[in-house]
């Protein structure tokens, strides 16, 4: 590979993971409007902000799909905590306004 395809190719790999990462951000937000639905059924059902039964599925699906696609597991599970703690937040955000 030469100097004009090796730069050709960091310009097309570039230009592909910008538009993973919109992708990805795009998901985030869908995921994290869900909490609105969310808090209003745990409500009804009476339910805590926490589910550390659902918390520890989404962990070891995590996992699961790390080791699938040879992921950092720690690395992703760090991602999917955040994730998760963003869903708690906007959850408890919610439930302020409510009250």
């Amino acid at each position: 590979m030469d100097k004009s395809h090796a730069l050709k190719l960091l310009h097309e790999s570039r230009e592909q993971i910008d538009i993973i990462d919109e992708e990805i951000l795009n998901l985030i937000s869908k995921r994290t409007s869900l909490a609105r639905e969310i808090i209003k059924s745990k409500i009804i059902l009476g339910m805590e902000i926490q589910d550390k039964e659902r918390e520890a599925h989404i962990h070891e699906k995590t996992r699961r799909i790390a080791r699938e696609n040879k992921i950092d597991e720690e690395k992703l599970s760090q991602i999917m905590r955040i994730l998760t703690d963003i869903n708690k937040k906007e959850q408890e955000q919610i439930l302020k306004e409510e009250k």
